[in-house]
């Protein structure tokens, strides 16, 4: 049977197919449809666990145990992932297991552009790249024999667009693989010193295998056209190398890009006269083919910043730009990100954008947007979890130089139960003052409305406990009265516990407790509810447009609110002073 699937989806069929019976990961884009879709199989175990380190650790977990496992993250959540996924290069695996790091070059839903190949030597362990869906399919049950033929964790890198893309995937039974046997081996799988300085000798000789295994896998392949120009490519750049140059060039097309084939690569230099390397971000191949001694031109005339493309490859090699096929004469209006109408978020942003000596540390989800004017209020944005532990650097320092702002911290329901926790503790431990706002909209929001430990509903539908935050926050340590859940559509409830906050002495929690504007149940809920605008009350003050609500409107001399936008969330009328806004439909 043939599918059109995206490549997150063929790598969850892959990992089906392969008889991967368990998966973990932590939502993120490019890579969050894997995990969905895998859950949607049966006889498999998937989940969403609370953060990439502890998706990893449990999927190495079921590997010792014997059964072949996947954990799944962007790019940057390897980084979170980095302390077990190094050490798992040294105890090797059981079952088989396989890590996918989507990276996202050109920044569509991140805060870097890091290149991750470049963690396969770091870490010595292989690293597969797929270039369409039908390779990421076919791919991943290669990884599982890799990394069982040679004990070993195998790290499969995906981008955006091949994540995302789709194009024609051939289905294949899945294959009975049985759960291996577990034995007793610590010293195998202890990584106190002793074992772990035997177990580095064997990383270095599995790589020797492996770098024989990579020049003579069909997966890199030399494919012969013209022999004036050469390219040496991987991923998503050999479709648009393939695109630009076709049959004009010859192709050493790498599927397995580490160890590289440094045996195929010379082959490939001897038979073409001129060598490119095609490549995003970083000059990871480049800089191995020059290694060797090869003359090749890569990042001299390809950019290293963002994607690349058919028109940018056409111009680095050919010297050729292309016209569009067509213009119009029509351009469309800029649209910058900003909190959707009836975002739970905005009623405590608007709060806290009163108070002008408020330094705001913001966190990694929608609430990023708290940026945006016309709120303007939040100062910082490194990684998840930082809003906390960043903002109690900055409060500190600030107490240092009798500096008078007070620091408040931005975080979400699933990013505090990711990574906040812990900088929550910190500031309980250190006694910082600091305000840690817990932004809880009852879902994980900017990767599409996964579930996280504060839903009480797991990936694959069933019912679970639900973590209470309060209860939570509370068995920390800070005192109750400095624990404040508020309904942020209440302005005054809202503005009471900002307030306090502010005025507090000891670290302060605010709980901001709204589902998502556009989860189903709420849109369900509120679909007739507007709020409108009696003109013949309306002063035109404006005041209501700085709420930052993507639903007001002023043109012409006149405020008006869309009502296909508006959820009815009051906040607008909440600022009125005039009653010059009504809620209809409740």
């Amino acid at each position: 049977m043939k599918v059109i699937m995206s490549g997150n989806e063929a790598i969850a069929r892959g990992a089906f197919e392969a008889g991967c019976s368990v998966a973990s990961a932590y939502p993120g884009t490019p890579s969050t449809e894997i995990l969905e879709n895998f859950a949607k199989y049966k006889y498999v175990y998937a989940q969403w666990a609370p953060n990439e380190k502890v998706a990893l650790e449990f999927a190495a977990g079921a590997a010792i145990a014997g059964a072949r496992s996947l954990a799944a993250m962007k790019h940057v959540g390897l980084n979170v992932a980095a302390d077990p996924f190094f050490t798992l290069a040294y105890t090797g695996i059981n079952g088989g297991l396989v890590i996918i790091t989507a990276d996202d070059p050109g920044f569509h839903s991140s805060q870097n552009e890091q290149d991750n190949r470049l963690y396969a030597p770091h870490a010595k362990v292989p690293l597969i790249e797929p270039s369409d869906s039908q390779e990421c399919k076919d791919f991943i049950k290669l990884s599982y024999e890799i990394s069982e033929e040679f004990d070993t964790p195998v790290l499969f890198r995906s981008t955006t667009r091949v994540s995302h893309a789709k194009s024609i995937v051939s289905f294949e039974d899945k294959k009975d693989i049985n759960v291996k046997e577990y034995k007793k081996n610590p010293q195998k799988f202890v990584m106190a010193p002793a074992n772990a300085k035997k177990r580095h000798y064997v990383v270095e000789e599995r790589l020797e295998k492996l770098r024989e295994y990579s020049n003579k896998t069909p997966i890199n392949k030399i494919e012969m056209g013209d022999t004036k120009i050469g390219i040496i490519t991987a991923g998503i750049c050999y479709q648009y190398a393939k695109e630009v140059l076709g049959d004009n060039a010859s192709f050493l097309k790498i599927g397995m890009s580490y160890p590289l084939p440094d045996k195929k690569i010379r082959e490939f230099a001897s038979k073409v006269d001129k060598i490119y390397v095609v490549e995003e971000n970083e000059p990871y191949i480049e800089t191995f083919v020059k290694a060797m001694g090869i003359k090749c031109l890569g990042k001299e005339v390809l950019p290293i910043c963002e994607e690349l493309n058919p028109n940018i490859i056409r111009k680095a090699i050919l010297g050729e730009e292309i016209e569009e096929s067509y213009k119009s004469d029509i351009v469309p209006p800029s649209r910058p990100p900003v909190l959707c109408p009836g975002c739970p978020h905005r009623g405590i942003y608007y709060a806290v954008s009163k108070y002008k000596d408020v330094i705001a540390t913001g966190d990694i989800g929608c609430y990023t947007l708290g940026v945006a004017p016309p709120l303007s209020v939040t100062d910082t944005v490194i990684c998840m979890g930082a809003s906390v532990s960043a903002g109690l650097g900055v409060e500190k320092v600030n107490n240092m130089v009798n500096r008078k702002n007070k620091v408040f911290a931005f975080i979400g329901d699933s990013t505090f139960f990711h990574s906040g926790i812990t900088g929550l503790v910190n500031s309980i431990y250190n006694k910082i003052p600091l305000v840690t706002c817990i932004l809880d909209n009852r879902t994980t929001g900017m990767t599409g409305h996964q579930d996280n430990p504060g839903t009480g509903r797991t990936l694959q539908g069933e019912e679970t406990v639900a973590v209470d935050i309060k209860k939570l926050v509370l068995s920390l340590g800070i005192k109750e009265e400095n624990v404040k859940v508020i309904n942020p559509y209440n302005l005054s409830e809202t503005n009471e516990a900002v307030k306090m906050a502010h005025d507090a002495k000891d670290p302060f929690v605010i709980i901001s407790k709204q589902p998502c504007a556009l989860l189903k149940s709420t849109v369900k809920a509120r679909k007739d509810i507007k709020c409108v605008i009696n003109t013949d009350k309306c002063k035109k003050c404006k005041a209501c447009l700085k709420t930052g609500c993507p639903a007001l409107q002023y043109k012409d001399g006149v405020v008006s609110i869309d009502k296909n936008a508006c959820n009815g969330c009051g906040i607008c009328k909440q600022v009125c002073k005039f009653n010059a806004i009504e809620k209809v439909g409740e």
